[in-house]
Order: C-alpha cells, then sequence, then structure tokens
C-alpha cells in the first residue's frame, strides 16, 4: 500500500531490505536511508532542489576520466575521505590497545602510533617506476630539488628492510603530471629500504596549489565561499610485509594554506620542516652547484595481526 505520510514511507523503504543477506550491507543501507530521508525532511528540499542535487551528480560522473576523478574530489573537499581515514586509524588503535592490555609482556614501546595516515587524492597514478635508493623522482619536473630521507620502523621500532614508499606531487608550481594533457609520468616513483630501514631520494620542494575547480566541486566550493587551495606536500604510500599501509603525505612547514587545506587533510604530525641549503656537497656525497632543500621523516608501521 502507498504510505500515507513521510515516516512510513521511511519504513516502508527499509521494510524493502528485508531480503538483503549481506548483515554489513543491510546496515550501511538502512543508516543511508534512515539519514537521507532524514535530510530531505529537515531542509524541507523542494522538488527543483532535489534535481538540482541530481544535476550535480550527474556531472560529477560525466567530469570523471581515466586522469581525473572528480568524486574523489567531492568527498575530500566535504571531509567524507579524511573522516574515513580517521575513523579506519582509530579502530586500528583500538584494536592495538586491547591486544596490548591482554598481554602483561607488553613493553611501552609496543604502543607507539603508526604514521598519521590522510586522504589520498585524486592523482595518484599506479604503475609508477621502480627507482634505486638515492635516485630522483622527480625525473625533470620543474621545482627546487630536494633531498628526502629517514627510516621505515615497526611501531616497536625495528627497521623493516625492503619496505616500498610509493611516491608521488605535483611539480614546483603544484602541477600534476596528469593534469598535462599527452605528459609521461614525472615526479613518482617507488623505492625500497635499505637493510637497516632506511630511504633516501631527490624530488622537488612541493608547492601549495589549486584543487581543480573547473568542474562541478569548483562551483560548489565558490557557492561555499571556499577557497580551493592545498597546502605544499608530498604524497607517499609505504608498505611492508606483514604490516598494515599507510597511505600519507609529507606538508611543507610554514606553506600557505596549512591552517585551511581545502581537503582537511592535514594532520600536525606530517607537517615537516624543509631546509635550505647552499651549493656545496649534498648528505648523500652529490655535489650541488645550486641552492637546495632537505627533508627528515621517520615512518612507523602497524605489524599486522590476524
Amino acid at each position: 500500500m502507498t504510505p500515507s505520510n513521510e515516516s512510513e514511507l521511511t519504513q516502508t523503504v527499509l521494510k524493502s531490505l528485508e531480503g538483503t543477506r549481506d548483515a554489513r550491507f543491510l546496515q550501511i543501507m538502512q543508516s543511508l536511508i534512515t539519514h537521507l530521508h532524514a535530510f530531505i525532511r529537515d531542509v524541507d528540499l523542494k522538488p527543483d532542489e532535489w534535481m538540482q542535487g541530481i544535476e550535480f551528480l550527474t556531472a560529477t560522473g560525466q567530469t570523471c576520466s581515466d586522469k581525473r576523478q572528480e568524486f574523489i574530489l567531492l568527498s575530500d573537499t566535504l571531509g567524507a575521505s579524511m573522516m574515513v581515514v580517521i575513523l579506519d586509524q582509530l579502530r586500528a588503535a583500538a584494536g592495538k590497545r586491547g591486544r596490548a592490555e591482554a598481554s602483561e609482556a607488553t613493553h611501552a614501546t609496543e604502543l607507539a602510533e603508526a604514521t598519521h595516515a590522510t586522504v589520498q587524492g585524486p592523482f595518484y597514478w599506479e604503475g609508477a617506476p621502480d627507482l634505486p635508493l638515492g635516485a630522483d623522482v622527480a625525473q625533470g619536473a620543474r621545482g627546487e630539488p630536494t633531498f628526502y630521507s629517514g627510516r621505515v620502523t615497526d611501531t616497536h621500532g625495528q627497521p623493516l628492510q625492503g619496505a616500498l614508499l610509493d611516491i608521488w606531487s605535483g611539480d614546483g608550481e603544484g602541477v600534476y603530471d596528469m593534469q598535462l594533457e599527452g605528459a609521461a609520468m614525472q615526479a613518482r616513483g617507488r623505492i625500497r629500504t635499505d637493510h637497516e630501514g632506511r630511504y633516501w631520494f631527490w624530488s622537488i620542494r612541493p608547492s601549495f596549489y589549486p584543487i581543480p575547480v573547473d568542474g562541478p566541486v569548483g562551483r560548489m566550493l565558490e557557492a561555499m565561499g571556499r577557497h580551493p587551495n592545498r597546502p605544499g606536500h608530498i604524497h607517499m604510500m609505504v608498505s611492508a610485509p606483514g604490516h598494515v599501509p599507510v597511505t600519507t603525505h609529507l606538508f611543507v612547514a610554514g606553506s600557505p594554506y596549512i591552517e585551511s587545506d581545502a581537503v582537511f587533510g592535514v594532520r600536525p604530525r606530517l607537517v615537516v620542516d624543509f631546509e635550505s641549503h647552499p651549493p656545496g656537497r649534498a648528505p648523500d656525497g652529490r655535489p650541488m652547484e645550486t641552492p637546495y632543500w632537505s627533508a627528515h621523516y621517520d615512518f612507523r608501521l602497524e605489524p599486522r595481526h590476524a
């Protein structure tokens, strides 16, 4: 029978899920329907406004391509991506504390936090080249040369040999290779740590930049009165066998928009000082004829437990 009011409609739609076999899918859909109906009632949504929303989502999908993911951009700018990231790490940390409390032999050092995760963003490009330690990941991208170094350990402080760092960034003006028509990969590469868990490589000092604003997400930000800028950062996916991988950034301390990232991705422990150096011999022995920068950061990965 046709529901006679809005409350009956919500209950009728929820009742239609009774045949759902997947318990988690059922939980998600029940909550989605309940909150969606509550949202519509709360703002007293008009038919033309609902159609505008449908047209916005349609345009978002139509803007996507193999080099552009407008839905990720939408998720990022609404804080949804960061919410999922934070909840995922909180879930892992809660499980870790539970395991620690259950074992009297656990040492305090075992409770060290894993490196904070943040959003992946829309510019990840699978298939970056494998490069040796010390390589120049910039691969010709314009920008000020920067020497990156540090270690990858577990949360006990034990070095992780052969840990993989999948690295990418924009160039020194904040432009990603994917944004350039016909461009090959630049400022991307994969390197592995040595037997002491150490890594080092060259790239560029990342610059702040605006996210793409020529699509639906840009129009949404303009209507919100928000700027579209991200502070300077370099992306890393860090992984090692038997450990929980982390997708994260290193943010340039003092970069514009560090306090107002358009995608809410800045976490204080990921903000790194970039030290300037005059021409001379770099830490890896490379002679530098121009000024350069250096940044040091140690990554910690959570051991994976059954």
